[in-house]
C-alpha cells in the first residue's frame, strides 16, 4: 500500500484497444486525466509511448494486462522503459482474466500473487500499479500489494462496498459504460451488445449477485434493470450525474467507456466534458 494515490484526475477514458495518438491529444484537451487501454493488451506495451509522446500531462493506464497472457518479466521491462522516458505518466493495471478463457486456469488468486511477486522482484513500484478487483479477497490484495483497485463493469453500490473493504487511503478507479442517447431502447440495445460477453463469465455474474441482482436479471440478454445499472444513458447531464455517483460512493477516479463505435468516442467525450466539470486545455 502506498501513501500517495496516483494522480489521474476525477475522470478518464477506457477504450477497448489503444486510442490513436491524435485521439489522445483531443482527450487531453477536453480535460480528461487518463486513457485506460483495455482488452488484455500485449505485454510489450509498445502502444503506450506513441500516446505519451503526443500529449503533455495525460496518463496512460492498462485496464488490464492479463496475467495469463503477458509474462511478468516482459511487462516489468516495458514498465521501466516507459517510466524512464515518461516519468510518472504510466500506471500498470493487471488482472487475472476469466477462467472460461484459459485452458491452463489454476487458482487465480495464487497466480495473481505470483505475478505481483515477480513485479516486486523486478522493482515495479506498488505506487504505479493497480489490480482489477471485484470480490473482497482480491480487493484486499489490491490494497496490500498495489496502489489500489480497478473494478470493471460495476455500479456505484459496488464502489461503496469496495471503498469499505480497501479503506480510505487506497486508490479506487472504477469503470462505467455510457451511451449518449435519450432513446432508452436504442441505448439498451447498444449496451447489451457489449454486456452480452460478460453474461457468460462467472466472476461478473457472481459479483452482480452479491449486489442483489437476481438470476433472471443476469440471464441473457440481461434485464433492463441490469443494463441500466452498468450502462449510463440519456442526456449528457444524466450521464454525468450517474458517473458522479461513483465519486460520491468513494471512487477517486472514474474511467468512461463510450459504447457504439470509435466514431462516437470524441463526440461523446466532448458532450460530457462540460457536465462533468472538466476544464478544457485547448
Amino acid at each position: 500500500m502506498t501513501e500517495l494515490k496516483p494522480g489521474l484526475g476525477r475522470y478518464g477514458v477506457w477504450t477497448f484497444g489503444a486510442v490513436k495518438p491524435q485521439q489522445a491529444v483531443e482527450i487531453e484537451k477536453l480535460g480528461y486525466g487518463a486513457v485506460w487501454v483495455g482488452g488484455s493488451p500485449a505485454g510489450d506495451l509498445n502502444y503506450v509511448e506513441p500516446i505519451l509522446e503526443r500529449t503533455d500531462t495525460l496518463q496512460v493506464a492498462t485496464g488490464i494486462i492479463n496475467v495469463w497472457t503477458a509474462p511478468a518479466k516482459q511487462v516489468a521491462e516495458a514498465y521501466h522503459r516507459i517510466e524512464d522516458a515518461y516519468p510518472g505518466r504510466f500506471l500498470l493495471g493487471i488482472g487475472i482474466g476469466h477462467p472460461e478463457h484459459t485452458d491452463e486456469y489454476r487458482k487465480p488468486y495464487d497466480v495473481l500473487v505470483e505475478y505481483l511477486d515477480v513485479l516486486d522482484e523486478e522493482c515495479v513500484p506498488t505506487s504505479r500499479r493497480v489490480v482489477a478487483a471485484l470480490g473482497p479477497k482480491v480487493l484486499k490484495l489490491s490494497a496490500q500489494r498495489s496502489a489500489g483497485a480497478h473494478p470493471y463493469l460495476t455500479t456505484p453500490e459496488h464502489t461503496a462496498q469496495a471503498r469499505e473493504v480497501i479503506g480510505n487511503s487506497v486508490f479506487l478507479a472504477t469503470e462505467h459504460k455510457v451511451v449518449l442517447s435519450t432513446d432508452a431502447d436504442q441505448a439498451r440495445a447498444i449496451g447489451r451488445d457489449t454486456v452480452d460477453f460478460y453474461l457468460n463469465l462467472s466472476n461478473y455474474l457472481n459479483n452482480w449477485k452479491r449486489l442483489g441482482f437476481t438470476d433472471e436479471d443476469i440471464a441473457k440478454p440481461g434485464s433492463d434493470k441490469l443494463i441500466d445499472a452498468v450502462v449510463a444513458h440519456g442526456t449528457a447531464d444524466d450521464i454525468a450525474k450517474r458517473l458522479g455517483e461513483h465519486l460520491d460512493a468513494g471512487a477517486d477516479h472514474v474511467t468512461i467507456q463510450v459504447l457504439g463505435g470509435w466514431d462516437k468516442l470524441i463526440p461523446t467525450l466532448t458532450e460530457l466534458a462540460g457536465p462533468l466539470g472538466l476544464t478544457s486545455k485547448a
